[in-house]
């Protein structure tokens, strides 16, 4: 830019020109306007100079001299003295404006309903809130199952599934994530909301209502079950082989932990029970590294082999693999409370929800990781296939009852049963969000304490009922992984196809659908394989029995 000076500067023409030049045609007469920007936006045309018109007729007399110019001042450029001074007002109102939309958000139209339901009651979410609730959702008591898996797996096999399981569900998470407000003006707080969005009004309603009510109501019944079996070996622990007091049988441990559960749901949205969900993360990790460090330090059962096992049966073989594979992907099960974990968030232009949503997640999944695979691969190596069927928790105390000291197990124990108290009130969140939904659209009207509070001791006394007459866990691990296996493997690969539209034939066209017909497909194997996991244990509780 050429440089100005502050002196008044005089312009005149010399007395003789005789320099020939070009006449000036109309095109350059034209494109030696220069032009200024508006504050509106616009571009306004400078009057042609003075100088430019007597070079182009030479007839006409020399221009007077030029008045001494004002010195140039940054304001001279923003706004211009052929401008008229409306001009910056209107500016700051766009600009105001413009700032108040981001800090107001997408203008999404609203549900009146959505103030009065569990999971959009509160907006106050965040990423530590995201990072609580990922990682009390994605790491739990399934974890301690995973070794179960590698015993009719191997080394080989049961580690590549599992990486490729984690990696799968990782990218999904992350389509879950960016899909929740594809649609401007438009939040998806549910993963039926979204799914009605992708496949329609009825089929959406079809494909995903029934595996997230089944994951959230199995995951409830098998965390009835585990806990109540936890607290019964803490209490044999505590009380030690003398004790003289008239133990519990175990349906009366299941009932304890119910009622210990249900006092616990009365809290009443998603938000309100963050604190839970980080004493639920914190006790997960705990006992998750506890229980590897603990098998690994101690030695190993005589006779141990990691040969796979097999059966002279092709048939009962292969149905052995897929439940195995479905106990894998139970593990990865929390991608149903994706949605509704990131509707818990506030959302504007400038800071969009998906940004904390993810941050938490990556912090939360990375976490996971530490502990899935440490006792996965842990726990095999310490037992080989001599694993019992309740995984960790029941080789623990089968094989080293007496050789770790009782207080440090029974610490183990007690944090099984807060992580279980803690799963079960995230778990069951769109249970009850679904229930009273049907109150509210109904009445027009919120739900009282009394009705809520009814809700919610039906539905764990519904839990307890269901949860005493099925099979032990490992069984309703492989069936639960089988059927919703689809939520967290196929759909959110669908859903983004029909959402965003990708170009056809492209990386991510050929990604999406290839991952969302493999996951269908391995839907309905592993479901086959958990079926008959449950009817070839007989439909009976298998625990190892205090010695």
């Amino acid at each position: 830019m050429e440089e100005r000076s502050s002196e008044p500067e005089l312009v005149s023409i010399p007395a003789t020109p005789k320099v020939s030049t070009p006449p000036l045609t109309p095109d350059i007469l034209s494109s030696s306007h220069s032009h200024a920007v508006t504050p509106s936006g616009q571009r306004s045309p400078r009057p042609l100079s003075s100088s430019l018109i007597s070079l182009s007729n030479p007839a006409s007399p020399p221009p007077p001299l030029k008045t001494p110019r004002t010195p140039w001042t940054p304001s001279s450029l923003i706004s211009p003295r052929f401008l008229s001074p409306i001009g910056t007002p209107m500016k700051r109102v766009l600009v105001n404006m413009k700032a108040y939309l981001e800090d107001i958000g997408h203008l999404t139209k609203l549900n009146p309903q959505d103030a009065w339901l569990p999971i959009t009651e509160s907006r106050n979410g965040n990423a530590y809130y995201a990072a609580f609730h990922n990682l009390n959702a994605g790491i739990g008591f399934q974890a301690l199952i995973l070794p179960v898996a590698f015993t009719f797996l191997g080394w080989s096999w049961g580690i590549i599934s599992l990486v490729i399981a984690y990696c799968w569900q990782l990218y999904t998470l992350w389509v879950l994530v960016r899909l929740h407000e594809a649609v401007p003006g438009k939040r998806y707080n549910r993963y039926v909301e979204l799914a009605q969005a992708a496949f329609g009004e009825k089929l959406g309603v079809w494909l995903a209502l029934f595996p997230t009510v089944y994951l959230s109501a199995g995951t409830a019944t098998a965390l009835i079950l585990i806990g109540g079996e936890t607290m019964k070996l803490f209490f044999q622990i505590v009380c030690g082989p003398n004790c003289e007091s008239n133990p519990l049988s175990t349906i009366e441990w299941y009932l304890v932990f119910t009622t210990l559960c249900i006092v616990l749901s009365q809290l009443p949205n998603l938000n309100s029970i963050a604190g839970l969900s980080l004493v639920g993360a914190i006790t997960a990790i705990t006992y998750s590294t506890m229980s590897w460090v603990l098998s690994v330090s101690q030695p190993r059962p005589p006779s141990i082999s990691y040969q796979p096992l097999r059966s002279p049966s092709f048939s009962v073989t292969a149905l052995s693999l897929l439940n195995s594979l479905g106990i894998i992907a139970f593990t990865f099960r929390g991608h149903n409370l994706a949605l509704e974990i990131q509707a818990t968030m506030p959302s504007t232009l400038k800071h969009p929800a998906h940004t904390p949503m993810w941050k938490g997640a990556k912090v939360a999944y990375l976490l996971i990781a530490m502990c899935l695979f440490p006792i996965a691969i842990g726990g095999f190596w310490a037992y080989g296939n001599s694993m019992p069927a309740g995984g960790m928790l029941n080789a623990l105390y089968g094989f080293h009852s007496h050789d770790i000291p009782r207080g440090l197990l029974a610490v183990t124990f007690l944090l099984v049963v807060f992580n279980c108290l803690s799963s079960f009130q995230i778990y069951s969140m769109p249970v009850f969000d679904s229930f009273e939904a049907g109150y509210t659209s109904r009445t027009n009207r919120p739900c009282s304490i009394w009705v809520r509070s009814g809700f919610r001791i039906f539905y764990g006394f519904i839990s307890f009922f269901i949860g005493i007459a099925l099979p032990f866990l490992s069984s309703l691990a492989g069936l639960l992984g089988g059927l919703t296996l689809p939520v967290t493997f196929a759909y959110p690969c669908f859903m983004w196809v029909l959402i965003k539209r990708p170009t056809r034939f492209s990386f991510s066209w050929y990604l999406n659908w290839t991952l969302g017909i493999l996951g269908i497909a391995f839907s309905m194997a592993l479901s086959a394989g958990g079926v008959w996991s449950m009817v070839n244990s007989g439909l009976k509780l298998k625990f190892f029995k205090p010695s």
